[in-house]
C-alpha cells in the first residue's frame, strides 16, 4: 500500500477509536475565497464587540502561518447532541453547555489523537486547535468534505445535522484530501424564519452582533443592548433555534460522551435560583462548565432578559 493512502487510513483509524464522528482531510494553506468574505464581515461590523476577531488576519486565512510546514488539516466533528433534555420553563442554556467544558474534553481526545499518529507512523509535528485560536474551522471542515455551511452559518452534515463540535489537526504529514460536498440547503428558509433577532437576514451570513449567543455569553456589557429585550425567548446561555429547526437535525443522534452528560445541578435551575446564587455557589456549580465564561454577573443580567 502507497504509505500516503496508508498513513490517511491510519489517522481515519485513529479518529474513529477516539469517538470522533466524521475526519475529514483537506491540504493546509491558503483560504483564498475566504479573504474578501472575512473582510467584508469585520467591515460590517458583524463581529460587534469581539475586537478578537480582527486580529491574525492573515493567520486566519492560512494555516501554513499558523503551523510551520504543515501540509495537512485533519478537521474532526464531536457529537454533542443530548440524550435528555433541559426542563421546560426555565432559563434556557444551548446544548452543548449542558456537560462539561468541550475544550478540555477535546483538547485531551486530540493530544491522543497526535501521540498515536507518532507512536503508529512515526515523528509528526503539529498542533491541535478546539476553538481557541485563529482557525476558520467551519471553511476547513467544509472543504474537507464534512458538510456544507448552511444558511445560518453552521456546518450541517447530510448524515448526523450541525449538533457537533468541531476541531482540527494542523500537521506537516502528507495525506489524501478529501474534496467538499455540495449544498443541500435548496430553497429552505426555516432558520432565517425562526431568527428572532433577525441575525440570519442575509442567507449564509451571520450578523453576529445580533445573534442571541453573541448577545448572551459574548457581550459583556451591563445591559442588553435597547430593541433585543423581548426577543431573547428565554434564553440565557447561547441559542440553538436555528439549529433546532433545520430539518437536518432530524437525523442527530444521542452522543455517548459521558463528559457532555447534562449537569442537571446546572442546567435545571429556575429564574429565581440564577438571580438569588452567590458567587462561592456559581463557581462550585460552573466550574467544569462552558457557562463558567459569562460569570455570574452575566448570567444574571441574562436571565432578567
Amino acid at each position: 500500500m502507497k504509505t500516503k493512502e496508508n498513513h490517511t487510513k491510519i489517522v481515519k483509524q485513529i479518529a474513529q477509536d477516539l469517538g470522533f464522528l466524521h475526519c475529514g482531510i483537506s491540504k493546509s494553506g491558503f483560504l483564498e475565497n475566504e479573504a474578501q468574505r472575512l473582510e467584508n464581515w469585520l467591515k460590517n461590523g458583524f463581529h460587534g464587540k469581539m475586537r478578537y476577531m480582527e486580529n491574525h488576519f492573515d493567520k486566519r486565512l492560512n494555516t501554513t502561518l499558523l503551523v510551520e510546514n504543515s501540509k495537512s488539516v485533519v478537521s474532526l466533528l464531536l457529537n454533542y447532541y443530548p440524550y435528555e433534555f433541559q426542563k421546560e420553563d426555565l432559563p434556557k442554556i444551548s446544548k452543548y453547555a449542558y456537560g462539561n467544558d468541550y475544550h478540555e474534553v477535546i483538547k485531551g481526545k486530540l493530544n491522543q489523537f497526535l501521540e498515536q499518529i507518532k507512536l503508529q507512523i512515526g515523528e509528526v509535528h503539529g498542533r491541535v486547535f478546539v476553538d481557541s485560536a485563529p482557525v476558520m474551522d467551519k471553511v476547513w471542515a467544509k472543504k474537507s468534505g464534512l458538510g456544507w455551511i448552511g444558511k445560518n452559518g453552521n456546518l450541517i452534515n447530510p448524515k448526523n445535522g450541525s449538533f457537533f463540535f468541531i476541531a482540527e489537526l494542523i500537521i506537516d504529514l502528507d495525506l489524501e484530501v478529501d474534496g467538499a460536498i455540495k449544498d443541500y440547503c435548496g430553497t429552505c428558509t426555516k432558520c432565517i424564519d425562526a431568527c428572532p433577532t433577525d441575525a440570519l437576514n442575509t442567507p449564509y451570513i451571520v450578523n453576529g452582533s445580533q445573534c442571541i449567543s453573541y448577545l448572551t455569553i459574548e457581550l459583556k456589557d451591563e445591559i442588553i443592548p435597547s430593541g433585543f429585550e423581548q426577543k431573547m425567548n428565554s434564553w440565557a446561555f447561547g441559542c440553538d433555534i436555528c439549529q433546532d429547526v433545520c430539518p437536518w437535525n432530524r437525523f442527530s443522534k444521542p452522543h455517548s460522551e459521558k463528559e457532555f452528560t447534562l449537569n442537571t445541578n446546572l442546567i435545571n435551575l429556575s429564574k429565581t435560583d440564577w438571580l438569588e446564587m452567590e458567587e462561592n455557589t456559581f463557581s462550585v456549580l460552573a466550574k467544569n462548565s462552558p457557562i463558567k465564561r459569562t460569570k455570574l454577573k452575566g448570567m444574571k443580567r441574562n436571565v432578567l432578559y
